[in-house]
């Protein structure tokens, strides 16, 4: 499979280099030339397969020879090696549960099969691969998690000070080995900012392998889709056919590979955006006017995106057809107020605890659900980060039923080691230079 820039759609570059090189120079993003359709025979029959077969399906078609087969289902069986339930909570609203990786998020899926393809095209005596990642609170973790112990490559992560949970920044900050965390004086879009400067600066990239672990890689987005086409599979054991999915939504890849899932030809009628006040895309998506603005901190903290990276992607998947884009995502977005209620409602109704940005998404999925009556359609909203991440959100009767996985209470007696910058581009790079 070759791939294409956005701001470049005549560019051709493999998949390797796509991965290695993460963002063209042209500052576009990388995008399959074609999107194979998945045969109906297999869609119609997902429920037959296990996530990681599925996973194999789905990368196989999309990546064609650039990975041999056996090593394409070796990646995946090692990468994709924890559960991803869909849970009842009524008729017709089901949430699907994407924190039982390592890290406690739905980004799991991308740091850990995107760490195992870099590890695999990395040859014997190759220079250091350098991964930068920007993160605004799962992204850093899940990534951190992925690549720790990986021969051959060390990831600095940056992330805002004072705008991820405690238990967000020591997954961060505590790992050591070829990890280091950098902690910005600023919002994520500054940290975002300036590891995409990075990538085009000549000085640092004749010195350094620059490459990235946000969702501007396509590597992260590829595994992104085997979860839609999974959940999927376990509406149809349940002899449901129709779906509609709501994503808590910050920097539009997770939605975007559930989009990239539906040009493969996963039946959805359609997707709910989630979003905070950061709402960019809802506000698109009712006036026809795409307006960044600056990030503005919320408690759904991960979704904290004033100009999301990946809606480049989405607006090029739909570059021939963008009334068919407003038809197929329904906007929606809620203040921190709105979240809270939301996150107490979801605990009354179904004696069941989200984290902030999957309340955003049920409340989302709810409000979609009175407003368009489908008979036998059922509605999955995501749940992108186990809730235990944000103890601070919650009230004590709520905070007393979450169960603490193992990994937090050993993360708690770890201490935190990170270096603090400003905003400032060169700041950044110096350290870049002066840390070899």
């Amino acid at each position: 499979m070759k791939f294409y820039s956005t701001n470049n759609t005549s560019s051709r570059v493999s998949f390797k280099d796509a991965v290695f090189n993460s963002m063209p120079q042209d500052k576009g993003l990388y995008m399959p030339v074609t999107i194979p359709r998945l045969d109906d025979k297999f869609i119609n029959n997902l429920d037959s397969y296990t996530l990681p077969e599925i996973a194999f399906h789905v990368a196989q078609n999309l990546l064609g020879d650039d990975i041999p087969a056996d090593d394409l289902k070796a990646i995946i069986n090692d990468a994709i090696n924890f559960y991803a339930p869909i849970v009842k909570l009524e008729k017709e609203v089901y949430v699907l549960e994407l924190f039982h990786g390592p890290s406690l998020a739905f980004k799991d899926f991308g740091a850990r099969f995107m760490s195992r393809v870099m590890s695999y095209f990395l040859e014997k005596g190759e220079k250091q691969l350098d991964v930068l990642v920007a993160t605004s609170g799962d992204t850093g973790g899940a990534v951190a998690l992925g690549f720790l112990g990986v021969p051959n490559t060390r990831v600095t992560i940056l992330y805002p000070k004072g705008k991820v949970s405690d238990i967000q920044e020591l997954q961060l900050t505590t790992n050591g080995q070829n990890i280091r965390a950098l902690e910005i004086d600023g919002t994520f879009d500054d940290c975002q900012a300036l590891v995409k400067q990075a990538f085009t600066d000549d000085e640092l990239n004749e010195k350094y392998r620059l490459t990235s672990a946000n969702s501007i890689n396509i590597a992260r987005l590829i595994p992104q889709t085997f979860y839609y086409f999974n959940a999927y599979a376990q509406l149809l054991k349940l002899g449901i056919n129709k779906v509609v999915f709501s994503v808590p939504s910050g920097n539009f890849g997770n939605i975007g590979a559930g989009l990239l899932a539906w040009k493969m030809g996963l039946p959805v009628e359609q997707f709910i955006a989630a979003t905070n006040v950061n709402d960019t895309v809802p506000q698109f998506l009712k006036s026809g006017v795409y307006q960044p603005k600056p990030s503005v901190a919320t408690l759904s903290n991960a979704m904290d995106v004033g100009n999301p990276s990946n809606w480049v992607r989405i607006a090029d998947l739909f570059k021939e057809d963008m009334d068919q884009l407003k038809k197929l995502i329904t906007g929606y977005s809620f203040d921190d107020e709105e979240t809270v209620k939301a996150i107490n409602k979801v605990y009354k109704d179904y004696n069941y605890v989200v984290c902030p940005h999957t309340a955003i998404a049920w409340k989302a999925l709810k409000t979609y659900q009175q407003d368009n009556k489908a008979a036998d359609t059922a509605g999955i909203f995501l749940s992108t980060a186990h809730p235990c991440k944000f103890p601070d959100v919650f009230s004590k009767e709520i905070a007393d039923h979450i169960e603490v996985p193992a990994q937090v209470k050993e993360l708690q007696a770890k201490a935190k080691q990170s270096v603090a910058l400003g905003k400032d581009f060169e700041g950044f790079k110096d350290y870049l230079l002066s840390n070899n």
